[in-house]
């Protein structure tokens, strides 16, 4: 079957933004506009549960009023096919953003008009930065009462270090949002009523523009008054992407046309020398259309960007795959989905074509797939087709042996695609179904869960028994075991929350063991001089060989290593893994009969416990950053509880009519924080945090931590 949409006429984008920025509405207007929807349904009047946005349409979504899970949909826009995935805003749900980018060509990255770029902004504009996704800014929610663009421009330059072009300017703001100036066309569009259907006029830009739509507000006249130093500026840094355009613009001083100007724009977006700048408001149907439109003419086309990275088994580059129907089919997996229709694996196709029937090889896991079922999603909805070609975000359905970040290709032209990185856990909580009948029902949902989520991990305690389950939060936690009910039938206990705490060593520490058992018969015998060093946080574990004159021999190596790496799992002071901190073997013995690998790693174990007392162990906790918004007159209230908590306040911002407080906590004071801090400030504060570092705990607290531990064991 031939290709229906040429490559170059698909944009693949993602719509990221801090919850409650208006992504979700956005996209609704979106597949409104492009008519692949007939109404507008708006996140709050889905909480009865009897009706859902397209991309929220899970019971948890619904209930929450956020997004958790990233949703695909598609819609054609000038001819153009755009496939949209709209991904959370929350924190706990970051690894959505991750693995959407990974596979995106682009995003709109919205952001509320009075709160500016939030917390979460930040993170996913690092992970866009991670993964090279060319960007336009939309600055939504213009309608709203303390909506400053200027200001969330300026937040955009300063906070994300990014360079922000203007390529629009708003026309009014709050109540008397009426529209926006084109500066490419220089023409200003003017809505008159907030309907969906309600059409735009275009206007000539006039001297007194500010007084036919009645602006009285200084920053709104101080909008309008910058309109010819911002073209000045958008039509500078344009003409920075071509030589030739630039010098036709010096030499005669006229101003360069619209499709000039475009070309340069979407040269620059693409290659991340800048970040094109747009407004509105999506929940008063104004600007969207706009933001389409800007999708088409600067977001990048499968064959605008960088070929995608091959690696070896290793992990290091070492070539890369053309976007081409005509090269061999790869395609990455980038989430797994339990649901209705069974388990579904969405992969973005990089090159070649995927037919139905066709046996692929899985080159990650070195196993064969048979492809049955593909289906394109629109959401919930799995509609069947037949062939998949390079540049396509589809489903494959029920896959024996693929996971979240596998690579799918031709066998007979193997590679592996450029992995995925995940965040690790923060922390956790003990699991077990609310009837014992339903163990091994429980065990294999949470198993399927763990699967579709690589931020979720699950072990069992060696000590109590207990299931595990770790995650990057409470609502990420408090969610899986909701979704366990709804789409597993299972239902399930949580027990208190505990924070994934660290160990590590403050001094170095050179220390010998000698392993000699002799029971009769051939007997163990293994000696090893290991040195034990403190590296800087977030450096992990490294183990060197430094042995010489074969004093252990090279086979028996990886076994001291491998006992290590074993060990570190269980630390000296509370049981909690060992990080950060090196181990080089540096001597060692070994009998000819009486050593074997499994001598050296009991050997390297027993060390590893004897040695590390003696190097200065302390624990490390997680600490998150976190941002509370508050009214002013709870200021002081919020900062004393900041730092009862053990926090650190790093700053102030304004943030429209409220004060944002930016802070260091300890996670193991965040938990339950949210109804302490409503009780506060009479509901009026909220807060979103996130993960930022590992820091060592004091000493009186990891007094009571150790102690904790041993009662318990």
């Amino acid at each position: 079957m031939p290709r229906q949409t040429p490559l170059s006429d698909i944009r693949n984008i993602g719509i990221i933004a801090h919850v409650d920025a208006g992504k979700t509405t956005t996209t609704e207007r979106i597949l409104y506009y492009t008519g692949r929807k007939h109404t507008i349904i708006d996140v709050h009047e889905t909480k009865d549960l009897k009706t859902s946005t397209t991309t929220d349409y899970m019971e948890q979504e619904q209930k929450r009023g956020i997004t958790i899970q990233s949703a695909a949909v598609s819609a054609f826009w000038r001819d153009k096919k755009i496939n949209v995935i709209d991904t959370p805003g929350h924190v706990d749900f970051t690894i959505e953003v991750n693995r959407s980018l990974r596979v995106l060509d682009g995003a709109v990255v919205v952001f509320d008009g009075v709160a500016g770029v939030e917390p979460q902004s930040e993170t996913n504009w690092r992970l866009a930065d991670n993964y090279n996704v060319p960007r336009i800014c939309y600055v939504n929610k213009m309608d709203r009462s303390g909506a400053n663009f200027q200001r969330c421009v300026s937040m955009i330059r300063q906070r994300l270090n990014a360079r922000p072009v203007c390529i629009q300017v708003p026309l009014g703001s709050e109540d008397n949002f009426r529209g926006m100036v084109d500066l490419v066309e220089m023409k200003a569009y003017v809505w008159f009523s907030d309907d969906k259907d309600a059409k735009w006029e275009t206007w000539e830009i006039t001297d007194d523009l500010a007084q036919k739509l009645n602006l009285t507000v200084k920053e709104d006249l101080d909008n309008v008054a910058s309109i010819p130093a911002l073209r000045a500026e958008l039509v500078d840094t344009a003409l920075e992407q071509d030589d030739a355009a630039m010098e036709a613009y010096l030499e005669s001083g006229e101003e360069p046309s619209a499709d000039v100007l475009r070309a340069c724009l979407r040269k620059g977006t693409i290659t991340g020398a800048f970040t094109p700048v747009l407004c509105g408001s999506s929940y008063k149907n104004k600007g969207v259309c706009q933001v389409l439109d800007a999708v088409v003419d600067l977001l990048p086309a499968p064959t605008d960007v960088e070929a995608i990275k091959t690696v070896d088994e290793d992990g290091n580059a070492n070539g890369e795959r053309l976007s081409s129907d005509d090269a061999p089919f790869s395609a990455l997996a980038f989430k797994v989905l339990n649901d209705t229709y069974g388990s579904m694996t969405f992969i973005r196709v990089y090159s070649g074509v995927l037919t139905k029937g066709m046996s692929i090889l899985n080159s990650t896991r070195g196993k064969r797939e048979k492809i049955g079922r593909m289906v394109e999603m629109f959401a919930k909805e799995a509609n069947p087709i037949e062939e998949a070609r390079a540049g396509d975000i589809i489903a494959l359905v029920s896959l024996q042996e693929t996971e979240t970040g596998d690579t799918l290709c031709d066998a007979a032209h193997p590679v592996i695609l450029e992995r995925m990185r995940f965040p690790d856990p923060v922390i956790s909580v003990s699991v077990e179904p609310k009837t014992k009948g339903e163990q091994e029902k429980f065990s294999i949902a949470l198993g399927k869960m763990v699967r579709a989520d690589p931020s979720l991990r699950l072990e069992t305690d060696r000590e109590t028994g207990q299931t595990i389950l770790r995650g990057m939060g409470e609502l990420h936690l408090e969610v899986t075991l909701d979704r366990m009910r709804t789409e597993f039938g299972v239902e399930g206990n949580m027990g208190k929350p505990q924070v994934a705490y660290r160990e590590t060593i403050t001094k170095p520490v050179e220390y010998t063991y000698t392993h000699k058992k002799q029971t009769g018969g051939s007997g163990q015998f293994a000696e090893v001089k290991i040195i034990f060093e403190p590296l800087e946080r977030g450096a992990g574990f490294t183990f060197k060989d430094e042995t010489v004159g074969g004093s252990v021999p090279r086979e028996y190596v990886p076994s001291v290593g491998k006992g290590l790496e074993m060990q570190k799992e269980d630390g000296v002071l509370a049981g909690y893994p060992t990080v950060d901190f090196s181990a080089r073997l540096v001597d060692g013995k070994y009998h000819d009969v009486d050593s074997n690998a499994l001598t050296f790693e009991i050997a390297a174990k027993a060390c590893f416990r004897e040695a590390l007392p003696k190097a200065g162990p302390i624990l490390l906790e997680p600490v998150m950053k976190v941002e509370i918004v508050t009214p002013e007159d709870y200021l002081g209230d919020v900062i004393g509880d900041v730092n009862r908590r053990r926090g650190t306040v790093l700053g102030q911002l304004e943030r429209g009519s409220n004060i944002a407080v930016e802070a260091n906590v300890p996670l193991n004071e965040m938990f339950g924080y949210i109804g302490q801090l409503r009780g506060m400030t009479s509901g009026r504060a909220s807060y979103s945090m996130e993960f930022s570092h590992y820091e060592p705990v004091p000493r009186n607290v990891t007094d009571e931590i150790v102690a904790g531990r041993n009662k318990a064991a």
